[in-house]
Parts: C-alpha cells; sequence; structure tokens
C-alpha cells in the first residue's frame, strides 16, 4: 500500500499506520528505507511508529543475525491492520463516488443541451470515470477517445480504441471532453484551431 501525499489528500498517522502494517503484512524483512518510502516517513519517524507499534503489541521483533530483524504483525497487528484496511476501502470508495458524481454533473448539462456527440481527448484514470458517468447517464456517442501519447494509440480503453489526435481532421463532434487533469491548459491550446473553424465545444472538467 503507497500512500498519496497530495494538497488535498494528506495522509494522516492513521493511514501512515496502516502502509507499514499492511507492508508488514507482505513481507515481515522489508527495509526501513522501504518502509519509509510507502508511508511518506523519513528513517527517524519511521523508527518511531514501530517502536510505537511494539509498545502497543501491535508488532514484535525477530533478530535474523546480528545488524537485521524481521518485524512481525502479532495477532493484535493483523486484526488492526484488517480493520484499518476496511475503513481505508471505505473512504476511498466514497471520495471516488464524489468525483464520479461530480464528473456527471456537468455532463448532465451537456445532454440538456442536447450536446451528445463527444470526443474525449486523454486516455487516464479520469477519462475512465467519464466514461463510467457517460454510461449511467445514457444518450451519448463516444466518437472517439483520442491522446497525445503515441505509445498509447491503437491500444484500448474500457472497449474503446485510443486514437492519435490526428483523427480530429476527420470527425465532426459538437464537443471535446478534456479528460486529463494533469494536461489541460496543453490540450485546451491544442484544441483551439477546431473550436474557431468548427465551432465544437471545448469542455473543461
Amino acid at each position: 500500500m503507497f500512500l498519496v501525499n497530495k494538497t488535498y489528500y494528506r495522509p494522516s498517522k492513521a493511514a501512515r499506520c496502516l502502509a507499514i502494517l499492511d507492508t508488514l503484512a507482505q513481507d515481515s524483512q522489508v527495509s526501513q528505507n522501504e518502509l519509509g518510502r510507502r508511508a511518506n516517513l523519513s528513517g527517524a519517524m519511521v523508527n518511531q511508529y514501530l517502536k510505537e507499534m511494539v509498545d502497543n503489541q501491535l508488532i514484535e521483533y525477530a533478530r535474523v543475525n546480528g545488524k537485521s530483524y524481521r518485524y512481525l504483525l502479532t495477532g493484535e497487528g493483523e486484526a488492526r491492520r484488517r480493520a484499518m484496511f476496511s475503513s481505508f476501502s471505505s473512504e476511498t470508495v466514497q471520495i471516488y463516488t464524489a468525483l464520479k458524481t461530480a464528473v456527471a454533473h456537468k455532463l448532465r448539462s451537456l445532454k440538456a443541451r442536447s450536446v451528445v456527440r463527444l470526443i474525449l481527448f486523454g486516455a487516464s484514470e479520469t477519462c475512465e470515470i467519464v466514461l463510467q458517468a457517460l454510461r449511467a447517464i445514457g444518450g451519448f456517442e463516444i466518437m472517439a477517445l483520442v491522446d497525445n501519447d503515441p505509445a498509447k494509440a491503437g491500444k484500448t480503453l474500457d472497449g474503446y480504441v485510443i486514437s492519435p489526435p490526428v483523427v480530429l481532421d476527420s470527425l465532426r463532434p459538437q464537443a471535446v471532453v478534456i479528460t486529463s487533469f494533469g494536461c489541460q491548459e496543453e490540450i485546451h491550446g491544442q484544441l483551439q484551431e477546431l473550436h474557431e473553424q468548427h465551432n465544437v465545444e471545448i469542455i473543461r472538467l
């Protein structure tokens, strides 16, 4: 389990404890450097977390040789890991559902205006969410799924073949939905000519 450390999604102490317990459950001889990498912690902080877990009888040390140890989850540690992972999974699903709801709200406004012939630009995880939302709403025609990465051309995403941007020259959608949060400005500039020449809407999420 790796933690995401972003502006709006920062790991708590509980999340870091779970990352450590989950990692040890998979590999009791994992290095402290690897524990720190997965939990976004310094070596000193990893030592502190491990000490607290030993004190709380969640893990125990077993000497491998003179210089190294194994970190074994106790019965209480495994029970705590399972309970924490269940809570973590539930919260993650709620965050995903909230994002999908927000995307669906944006897309419903297109259908209300009868803007239903779409191209999706950006074959990313966001695109998968958009495709799910479009299916749930119904009534849309996905004319193409486009991405700038040549390595993705010809591959499929959720049943759609990924095409290079050159297909935009031959298709006339009502709108292009930018389904890449990380490259929105770049893609928006790339689509300006299509918008100006053919009055195609450019939709940002």
